[in-house]
């Protein structure tokens, strides 16, 4: 054990290996952070020296836990160690954070509130309450239901599961036969999904940073390809930051605003998904998260905005925890875009990309992708076209 009795003790929970920075940055601040994370990442390069102890689970599947063992291994820690705040890092640790802080009393977001940044379904009958636009959708508990829905709302239909991060289970339905015979394969988890209307359209993403209820910082941004057409099209992952000033940042930070009031946000990264109908212009909700995005976007936002999305919630977290006023830095206004793609090489050889926009590069076996930067939103976009073309030639692979 280090540190002293007066610490405030952080403990993170995280089934997947991320929220490095996070984590420097709790240390960093004079916190005791522990961290609770799976068995099977043991041996990932977690920043050890910023930690004070690790707890391991077992996995039942992936990110998935005994949460009766959670409870009980922590009540059995928390005779001699008291614990402060609980942050989850990853979007399957939210619920595992929110029924802990629950069940000790700890504070942060409880478990109805946590299951409108987890449970799809969830999230659409608060949006829907509160009249922010979504695409029309129907639980799939009752056949009736279900019947009068595909009556009134004609297809293309989307069955998504309702805790699932990202794209993944997303399956796209034409017509009522098919739906009743996927809806059959389903079984008795029919319940763990959701039926909602096909909206064509441009995908954007907004990241915001939430102190007191309000929103400090936001950025919005969109996807050149989304994660549905990558997860299901074989496509190459791209995105891009948005002018703060122009039509779509604005009516996005709006909508964005309207969704953390409704769904209670108090304070944390959030990461949240809208879509721009095609046929009105309308932005519509798709989903929000009480974490900082996946797929490298915080890194985009970093270099967009000097951001650090994921040091900046440690700041948060800790400002809260110890009654402290917090003070976001100075925001630069530039330019980002990301492209990632599944590659056939297991290392892929960078050296014909060698413009100076290229502020990062991914090292991960048999994925090619980067980062650009520049004061040009069209210079960024112009690079995005350019070195996806390359990739596709050069590099791609699909699964």
């Amino acid at each position: 054990m280090t540190g002293n009795s007066d610490q405030t003790t952080f403990l993170c929970i995280s089934s997947f290996f991320k929220g490095e920075d996070f984590i420097r940055s709790c240390k960093a601040l004079g916190n005791k952070v522990l961290l609770i994370t799976s068995k099977g990442l043991e041996h990932k390069k977690w920043p050890r020296e910023s930690i004070d102890e690790i707890f391991y689970m077992q996995e039942k599947r992936e990110g998935v836990w005994n949460m009766d063992d959670l409870i009980s291994g922590l009540a059995f820690l928390m005779q001699n160690q008291k614990i402060d705040r609980i942050v989850a890092l990853d979007d399957f640790d939210v619920e595992k954070a929110t029924l802990v802080r629950e069940h000790f009393r700890i504070p942060g977001m409880g478990q109805t509130t946590g299951r409108y940044f987890r449970d799809k379904l969830a999230m659409r009958m608060k949006a829907a309450e509160a009249n922010i636009p979504v695409p029309s959708f129907t639980p799939l508990f009752n056949n009736r239901e279900i019947d009068e829905y595909t009556k009134r709302v004609l297809p293309p239909w989307l069955i998504k599961p309702r805790s699932e991060a990202s794209a993944t289970g997303i399956r796209k339905i034409f017509s009522k036969e098919e739906l009743w015979a996927v809806l059959e394969s389903l079984g008795d988890r029919r319940h763990e999904y959701l039926l909602e209307k096909f909206a064509p359209g441009d995908v954007y993403h907004v990241d915001s940073l939430s102190v007191d209820g309000k929103i400090v910082f936001t950025l919005a941004s969109q996807y050149l390809s989304t994660p549905m057409d990558v997860a299901h099209g074989h496509g190459i992952f791209r995105s891009v930051t948005l002018k703060m000033d122009s039509p779509d940042s604005l009516g996005l930070m709006e909508i964005n605003e309207e969704v953390l009031k409704a769904f209670g946000m108090r304070f944390s990264a959030s990461h949240s998904e809208y879509i721009k109908s095609r046929d009105t212009g309308e932005f519509y909700f798709l989903e929000t998260a009480s974490r900082v995005g996946g797929a490298h976007l915080a890194e985009m936002v970093s270099f967009a905005s000097g951001i650090n999305l994921w040091a900046e919630w440690a700041v948060i977290e800790d400002a809260m925890a110890k009654g402290k006023p917090y003070k976001l830095p100075a925001v630069k206004n530039q330019f980002a875009g990301i492209v990632v793609s599944l590659c056939r090489f297991q290392y892929p050889d960078y050296s014909c990309f060698t413009d100076q926009e290229i502020c990062w590069q991914l090292q991960k076996e048999y994925h090619i992708g980067h980062i650009v930067q520049s004061e040009s939103q069209e210079r960024v976009l112009e690079l995005l076209n350019e070195h996806t073309r390359r990739i596709q030639i050069d590099f791609h692979a699909s699964t």
